[in-house]
């Protein structure tokens, strides 16, 4: 696993953001067009960008700093893993780069998302649907990586 820290990383499934309430019941509406309920891809225009990515992981990062002091502890981070199914499998060595038993903004948001450094084909740091259609992932959604094996 210590390998995926320069090249994979984790990317969400199109899942509920930090601040939106996960148990809402989904409606057709709030599907995505990779086929899932609220997204990582805040505006909802089906394209998924690394400020998108980031913004996530900054809300999430920001809802689980409870005591506000710019690292996630290990019980800290069970909020995080609790907000959603986009990171509820992530695992807390994976984000705790240096291994000291702290996981920092710097750490958790800096993660590159490796959804978006499979599908994104021109390098702008976007995944469009035609990107998706290209390479026939158009059903599949942008699972996640950073998990617990």
């Amino acid at each position: 696993m210590v390998s995926l820290l320069c090249t994979a990383v984790p990317f969400a499934s199109a899942q509920p953001t930090p601040d939106q309430d996960s148990s809402r019941p989904q409606s057709s509406r709030d599907r995505s067009p990779a086929g899932t309920a609220e997204s990582w891809d805040a505006n909802r225009d089906g394209v998924y960008t690394c400020d998108e990515w980031k913004g996530y992981l900054g809300r999430a990062f920001d809802r689980a700093d409870r005591n506000h002091d710019g690292i996630l502890t290990s019980a800290e981070f069970e909020v995080v893993r609790r907000m959603g199914s986009a990171l509820a499998d992530a695992d807390f060595g994976y984000f705790d780069e240096n291994q000291d038993g702290k996981i920092t903004r710097s750490e958790f948001v800096g993660k590159p998302n490796e959804f978006i450094l499979q599908y994104d084909k021109n390098g702008d740091c976007r995944v469009t649907p035609e990107e998706l259609k290209d390479t026939g992932t158009d059903q599949k959604r942008p699972g996640g990586r950073g998990k617990k094996s």
